[in-house]
């Protein structure tokens, strides 16, 4: 028994990877065709030269040692398979094409993000969809509940911004309190509130005393 087993080859230092590997090229549209699908990466990477590999519930992307992108495996034929963060910053450089990029048409995201959308376009006009892809792009090392909870805080607070929301995600991530100065943001509505004198009610008075005493005659 002692014989046989010194007669066998040494185990290998690492875990057999148990996957089916190709090398190939990243496309001008930043995606990967294996197994007659089509998988994206972040579009840093096109062109580039990367290690795909199949496992039974995934694919991995890989360029050296580092994976740069991760999809659950399709066994569907001629499918796009989209990761829509691999995408935005192109987008961020390009915020008009957000409403056609299809990387995002099926991305369904909570209802305040769209919220948060509609605010900040009508209060930065163009800036404020460059503003709101920049806020998505936190999704990119955040987690989407993290996200979400800063946004609602922050429109709590009045400070909808890409800055004010990363701030609340640190301030909770590090359980502390938040520190937001409004004069960070000049483009935010400011409210300007009046002491309240007697006499400026006297107009309202005066125009309701010349609607009672207007007759109205019916001949």
């Amino acid at each position: 028994m002692k014989r046989d087993t010194a007669a066998l080859m040494a185990l290998p230092a690492v875990a057999f990877d148990a996957c089916h590997k190709i090398s190939t090229r990243v496309s001008s549209l930043s995606l990967v065709r294996y197994r007659s699908n089509d998988y994206s990466v972040p579009t840093q990477y096109g062109h580039w030269e990367v290690l795909v590999k199949g496992y039974v519930d995934r694919v991995d992307i890989c360029l050296g040692t580092d994976t740069i992108a991760r999809h659950a495996r399709s066994y569907g034929r001629e499918e796009f398979i989209y990761n829509p963060l691999h995408y935005l910053a192109l987008l961020e450089q390009k915020p008009r094409a957000l409403d056609q990029a299809a990387p995002l048409q099926d991305w369904v995201l909570p209802e305040v993000f769209d919220r948060l959308r509609r605010v900040l376009e009508v209060r930065m006009e163009r800036r404020g969809r460059k503003e709101y892809i920049q806020i998505l792009r936190l999704l990119e090392n955040f987690s989407l509940a993290q996200v979400e909870q800063a946004i609602k805080q922050a429109m709590g607070f009045g400070t909808i911004g890409f800055d004010a929301i990363k701030h609340l995600i640190l301030c909770a991530i590090e359980q502390r309190p938040a520190n937001l100065d409004l004069m960070l943001y000049p483009y935010l509505p400011r409210a300007s509130v009046k002491s309240t004198e007697p006499r400026s009610y006297l107009s309202l008075l005066q125009g309701f005393k010349s609607s009672q005493s207007t007759e109205v005659r019916y001949d």
